[in-house]
């Protein structure tokens, strides 16, 4: 599929399907649109009146037109209320106007929607990831694709002429979510350690990073004992994977972010029962998946910044050597944490992951992780917890989410809950009290990180959707990418 910049005017284009955005309530046709209207003997307005069509946002009609006519057919796409238009609106309503010219098995698609802000490049990439990110299916594991509709084949952007970088930007930026994508939603049996650092060495490889792969005996070396203690129940060797982008020029600044890395989580010997959802636990490297597509999009936009993308990729299984509720394990800053929950690992890796990074002297941290079900509870599954004692950081990451689209919620950092997580024989427990249990989890990485400004993202919500969302097929949804994309490159 190729989606181009048009310069064609409205009643100018010619092809399959003509897909046009309508404002809520708006009235009577006007302009182009009741011009197009007339040349189709009044279709649109009779249609309209018929099916009750207001413009609600993603609402849609579709008209066949009389033969003859430049088009087959047109859709008309609510937009929603003119005051309440955002990027994000856009990339949805590209999104639904897509498939539906799929299911209407269009080839060729011209696409009319208003420009935001007066500002044609980002309208145009909104669009384009909005189309590309909805459009995306996952086939990999089927013997027979469900959808037997042929692929559009062309997507004009009507009155976007001259915006093939921004088109081009998009494409670069969707790659990214849809590798993170395909690596949440593949099951564990295809996604393990090794094919994760398999994975980095490909983008390392094609977009010139520098890769560097700890195995087990080097994370012995450097006291990882926190990382190591989880990685005792599997079979399959832990990888700790370090992917580097370095600018040809001095850089501005220095960063580094850090993705949970567990490819399946069992709970270990605290294992997950019945209604724990442990089917689901293949998602669990969703905060690792995010950082190499973060890292897939950042080797191709070669911004002026060095980028560290970190992550200590293990299982969580079972065996006779797999870690035990009581044992006490020691991180690579000598930290002493006593394991009260098997099933609570993930906190584990990363605490030796950032521990790593600071040492590398970057200017901040980022981390993310499917982390907790309490961060769900308090959030639902649409927006991820942001957790970070640092006010600076904080705005710049709600920044660049809202400029994406992806949802964060900044949430409180209260100190005294580490009460709950002491031990009356280590440094900490890796498990506090249930109530906050999403914010104690922050307490304990906040322990791993000396002085360096640090963020926690808590993505175990939007990771993943059980049916269709905006752009976003049912299945895993690539979050995080996008605004860890714009965080690097401001």
């Amino acid at each position: 599929m190729t989606i181009r910049p048009s310069d064609r005017a409205l009643l100018n284009w010619t092809g399959d399907t003509l897909a046009i955005g309508l404002f809520e309530d708006s009235g009577e046709l006007t302009g182009d649109l009741a011009a197009l209207d007339e040349r189709c003997a009044g279709i649109l307005k009779e249609l309209i009146a018929e099916e009750e069509f207001t413009g609600k946002a993603n609402s849609t009609i579709v008209a066949r037109v009389a033969a003859g006519n430049a088009v087959r057919k047109v859709i008309l796409v609510g937009l929603g209320k003119l005051e309440t238009l955002k990027l994000e609106t856009l990339r949805r309503v590209a999104a639904t106007a897509a498939r539906t010219a799929k299911k209407q098995k269009t080839k060729t698609l011209g696409l009319s929607l208003p420009v935001f802000n007066n500002d044609p490049v980002t309208t145009a990439q909104a669009i384009a990831e909005g189309i590309e990110l909805g459009l995306y299916q996952d086939n990999r594991f089927k013997s027979e694709p469900e959808d037997k509709n042929p692929e559009i084949e062309t997507i004009d952007l009507l009155g976007l002429a001259g915006q093939e970088t921004a088109i081009a930007r998009a494409n670069q930026i969707v790659s990214g979510v849809i590798l993170a994508r395909q690596l949440v939603a593949a099951p564990a049996n295809t996604v393990t350690p090794i094919t994760m650092a398999e994975t980095a060495r490909a983008i390392a490889n094609e977009h010139n990073l520098h890769l560097e792969i700890l195995e087990r005996e080097d994370c012995e070396k450097l006291g990882m004992g926190a990382f190591l203690g989880v990685t005792l129940g599997s079979d399959i060797p832990p990888k700790f994977i370090h992917l580097t982008y370095k600018p040809e020029t001095e850089p501005k600044r220095k960063l580094a972010i850090i993705g949970k890395g567990v490819t399946f989580d069992s709970g270990g010997i605290n294992i997950k029962g019945a209604g724990s959802g442990i089917e689901t636990m293949k998602m669990d490297m969703g905060g690792a998946a995010a950082t190499l597509g973060a890292a897939k999009v950042i080797g191709q936009l070669k911004p002026d910044v060095e980028v560290h993308f970190i992550s200590a990729v293990t299982e969580n299984m079972i065996n006779g050597r797999a870690m035990r509720p009581g044992d006490i394990l020691t991180a690579s800053n000598g930290k002493t944490i006593e394991i009260n929950n098997t099933d609570a690992e993930g906190r584990l890796t990363l605490a030796d992951a950032l521990v790593f990074a600071e040492k590398l002297g970057v200017d901040a941290i980022i981390d993310l992780a499917t982390l907790t079900g309490a961060c769900v509870i308090a959030l639902g599954e649409d927006i991820a917890g942001l957790f970070t004692p640092d006010d600076a950081i904080a705005s710049q990451l709600q920044t660049a989410s809202e400029t994406c689209g992806e949802k964060l919620w900044r949430m409180p950092m209260e100190d005294r809950y580490f009460e709950g997580l002491k031990s009356p024989i280590a440094d900490m427990k890796n498990t506090g009290p249930r109530y906050g249990s999403a914010i104690t989890a922050a307490l304990f990485l906040k322990q791993f990180v000396k002085e360096t400004p640090w963020a926690h993202l808590d993505i175990a919500g939007p990771v993943w959707t059980d049916k269709e969302n905006g752009y976003n097929p049912a299945g895993a949804t690539g979050f995080g990418v996008r605004t860890l994309v714009n965080w690097v490159v401001g």
